[in-house]
């Protein structure tokens, strides 16, 4: 073990350890929720605090030699290596000071190290050289919109690929013809690629509106320090930070026109975590559909055939489940969750700062996760998913919602007659209705089960 002091009293910390005093106190503080913090939002933390070093030595306020040292230990952070080191609760309290704490006392030990020091020897300081000119309250929103900005276009490229995938089964299943379903109950028919094509619609609009919401996402605060005004910030610095930080980094931030809105203000995750919701519910019926359409196999709808990824039971021989649209659903289900606990943290926040951000950002980051692990098992999946024909012709067969274009030439009194006298004689339908009518029942069929009779109007 080694001691440090951190003006509190000493404190002990292990030796091999390259967090310091704020870290060992945050650990005895915030005890482990077995959450952990993103490795993207971690990542563009160390983003943060390269820009800041790269500048403050172009500004003349760090010696080329603790910049370098500064930027080669966040190098370390960035690519993982130092990654293991970010210790603290990501539900930790304090804004996210902790969290700032740990990676300023990792990336000072570490540039101490370069320089020839010894770790607690802090030849680099964790506040005096790493957060110079910084605050929490500037720097943790400001990676966690970066966080955001990464996963968000890997969600959205994951959406198009499902969407694409969605609609090959939309030409694919095109001419199976089946019964639509209302309320659980036989409605008229539909084409099984119809189906699908309006579950592509859906996931078509989640594209669109995720790609879209970037824009709002990339306005940082960086440079505002602790509530916006940028106090005890260089003016040079506040103003060239974040194309600083677009520079080194490549993500696309642009700095916000009001610094202080953006330090308090968190409502940008609540609408982005809006679109996460909207996506999760459309997955999640898009799921449920696909298990409904495949119950059975025998005993079901059965008109989709699942494909055999994993055996199904430990105690019923051959059984498979639709454990991948399960998979997807728990994620939703969990994203939803997520929801109301972001929006509540987003509506908390008390004048100049919101203190539950470590929440808002740790919450949006996993939902982003989780979406895009349910769109990627989606769209490995659904490919595989094959049309039982038979199943569904037989199902159409024995609907009696296929009769409904009859009311247009014999009303609806008259066709609903004819149900009844079905049920009351135990007679099939097409029997009652080609003796009603005069008309063959082969001639029925192809009126009333071809493919014309779902497309619009008469």
């Amino acid at each position: 073990m080694r001691i440090e002091n951190d003006g509190l009293g000493n404190i002990e910390i292990p030796e091999e350890a390259y967090w310091g005093a704020h870290t060992q106190r945050a650990l005895k503080n915030f005890l482990d929720t077995g959450e952990k913090l993103d490795k993207e939002f971690i990542r563009a933390y160390g983003y943060v605090k390269k820009a800041a070093a790269s500048l403050n030595s172009k500004l003349g306020f760090l010696s080329r030699e603790k910049s370098d040292a500064i930027c080669k230990a966040c190098d370390e952070l960035i690519n993982g290596t130092l990654s293991g080191q970010i210790v603290v609760d990501p539900l930790s309290g304090g804004a996210g000071t902790s969290i700032n704490m740990n990676i300023n006392e990792v990336i000072a030990n570490r540039a101490t190290e370069l320089l020839g020091g010894r770790k607690g020897e802090y030849l680099v300081h964790p506040l005096d050289d790493v957060n110079m000119f910084q605050s929490t309250n500037d720097t943790f929103p400001t990676a966690g919109k970066m966080a955001v900005i990464v996963l968000l276009k890997e969600l959205v490229s994951s959406v198009e690929r499902l969407q694409a995938v969605l609609q090959e089964k939309e030409k694919e299943f095109w001419s199976v013809m089946k019964p639509g379903r209302t309320q659980f109950m036989d409605a008229v028919p539909i084409s099984l690629g119809q189906e699908f094509g309006a579950m592509a619609e859906a996931i078509s609009r989640d594209r669109w509106r995720l790609y879209k919401v970037e824009e709002r996402i990339r306005m940082v605060n960086l440079g505002g320090t602790a509530i916006g005004t940028g106090v005890a910030a260089d003016k040079r610095f506040v103003l060239s930070i974040v194309n600083e930080l677009r520079n080194i980094s490549g993500v696309r931030v642009a700095k916000a026109e009001n610094l202080i809105d953006a330090t308090q203000n968190m409502d940008v995750f609540a609408e982005v975590h809006g679109l996460l919701k909207s996506l999760a519910t459309n997955l999640l019926k898009i799921s449920n559909d696909i298990r409904l359409l495949g119950s059975g196999p025998n005993a079901g709808l059965g008109e989709l055939e699942f494909p055999k990824v994993q055996a199904g039971s430990s105690i019923m021989p051959g059984k498979i489940n639709p454990v991948i649209p399960e998979y997807a659903i728990q994620l939703a289900m969990s994203v939803l969750a997520h929801d109301v606990a972001v929006n509540f943290a987003v509506s908390s926040g008390n004048l100049e700062l919101n203190p539950f951000v470590p929440l808002i950002i740790h919450y949006t980051l996993k939902s982003l996760r989780f979406l895009t692990n349910a769109v990627r098992s989606l769209e490995s999946y659904i490919p595989k998913i094959k049309a039982n024909n038979n199943k569904a012709q037989e199902n159409l067969l024995k609907s009696e919602a296929v009769f409904t274009p009859l009311i247009t030439v014999y009303g609806y009194e008259r066709v609903q007659k004819w149900i009844k006298r079905s049920h009351e004689e135990r007679r099939n339908m097409w029997d009652i209705v080609a003796e009603e009518t005069g008309i063959e029942i082969s001639e029925l069929k192809t009126k009333l089960l071809g493919k014309h009779s779902t497309g619009l109007g008469l």
